[in-house]
Order: C-alpha cells, then sequence, then structure tokens
C-alpha cells in the first residue's frame, strides 16, 4: 500500500464526528459535528446542583421545516432548521423536580444557542431516576481527538489562512483533507479555540479564505472539535 492509501486507510479506521448539526442560519453555510457539540452541553449538564446528565441527542425540531441551503453539504450533514435537545438525566431532592428541570433547561439552552450557535428552539428532559447523594460539578473536557478530529498543519496559503484565523485551534482531517477545493464548491474543516464561538469562527473563516480562491464558488465550514482548554493544559 502506497503512503497516501495508509494515510487513508488510518483516517477511515478512526471514528467520524458523526452528524453534522447546522449551525446559525441557512446562510450561514456551517456545520458542527455532534461529537464536539455534546461534550459541551454534558459539562453544562454537570455544573447544574443536583443534576447527573444522561444521554444528550441533538435532532431537528421539525424534519418537515428543514430548509435548503446553498452550501454544498458535507457527509452525514443535517439540513439547516430548528434543532431539538433531548436529554436524560437523574436528579437529587435539592429542590422540586420542575424548579430543578427548568434550571437545566435553561442552561443547555444557553450553551447550545450562546457558546455553540446552534438553532436550538426545543430542549426535552427525561429524569430517568432520584439520587441519594447531590452529584459532583463538573466533568470531563472535550477534545479534537474525542471526536475523532487530528490536528493538520496547513499546507497551502488558503489553509494557512484559515489556521490563522481568531479562534480556529487547528485544521482537523476527520473529513478527509481539511481544506478541499473543486470547480464548484469549497470546505474547511476546523476545531475552534477556547472562548470562541463556533458560528462566529466559521464566518471569520469563510471571509479570510473566499478572496484567495482561484474562482467564486461556496465554501462549507465544518467545525468537528471544540476545544474546552488550551493546548497542554
Amino acid at each position: 500500500m502506497t503512503a497516501a492509501g495508509t494515510w487513508a486507510a488510518a483516517v477511515r479506521a478512526r471514528p467520524g464526528p458523526g452528524r453534522l448539526l447546522p449551525l446559525g442560519t441557512a446562510a450561514d453555510g456551517a456545520w458542527l459535528a455532534e461529537s464536539a457539540a455534546e461534550p459541551v452541553l454534558r459539562r453544562t449538564a454537570q455544573e447544574v446542583r443536583g443534576v447527573a446528565p444522561g444521554r444528550i441527542r441533538i435532532a431537528p425540531a421539525d424534519p418537515d421545516a428543514a430548509g435548503a441551503s446553498a452550501f454544498p453539504p458535507p457527509p452525514a450533514a443535517v439540513p439547516p432548521g430548528p434543532l431539538r435537545i433531548d436529554a436524560e438525566c437523574e436528579a437529587a431532592a435539592v429542590e422540586p423536580l420542575p424548579a430543578l428541570a427548568e434550571r437545566l433547561r435553561t442552561a443547555l439552552f444557553a450553551a447550545a444557542v450562546e457558546r455553540l450557535g446552534l438553532p436550538v428552539t426545543v430542549i426535552d428532559l427525561r429524569v430517568t431516576g432520584l439520587l441519594d447523594a447531590v452529584p459532583e460539578l463538573g466533568g470531563a473536557s472535550s477534545s479534537s481527538e474525542a471526536s475523532g478530529a487530528r490536528a493538520v498543519q496547513p499546507q497551502d496559503e488558503i489553509g494557512r489562512a484559515a489556521a490563522a484565523v481568531p479562534g480556529v485551534a487547528h485544521l482537523t482531517d476527520a473529513l478527509g483533507r481539511p481544506v478541499r477545493i473543486d470547480e464548484s464548491s469549497a470546505r474547511v474543516a476546523c476545531a475552534t479555540s477556547p472562548g470562541h464561538r463556533p458560528v462566529d469562527v466559521a464566518r471569520a473563516v469563510r471571509a479570510a479564505i473566499t478572496p484567495l480562491l482561484p474562482s467564486p464558488v461556496p465554501v462549507t465550514i465544518v467545525i468537528t472539535a471544540v476545544e474546552s482548554r488550551p493546548a497542554g493544559a
């Protein structure tokens, strides 16, 4: 097998980023890996006193309301449109369950919309059990490796321009080559740095590379990882 074939086989063998969720609106042409969004929501739930999060999934709020995008969707992309969060948790008796559920719902909504830029409109919660003790606050951090996205050094001017955008931690190879350009479209895959909103980073990456393209084509941005702490921390 050639070196290129070995590299391609290694990429296929690693866990993929899973479904890609629309960021912002259809006009943004950006997607976020569910495998990157879920740890952010899980850490948020773990910071709500009295809650031990379980299964968390993100899906279209109304599949029939999904819109079309002028940007070529990447593999496993959910069409642009409102999203819903379905979350399960166990709860301690720190306060009445309706009040606890409302605190959790508020925290998840803020994390999804304000921190990530996901168009979440509905959050459904299900309490699956009662806890005898209050769980500890906080939880594990997410990383590029957890979502199957490995850091890749830029190989050309467009890649270097994308990697230099504030908020870009690095380019990633979760979808193969981090920068793909053909006659009809372009696509960039990257991870975001701590403290930067993925939808804003996606918009900035598009603005940075569009003037460098050989022809005016739609640019799709895919955020495959959301870093929770600086590299090496």
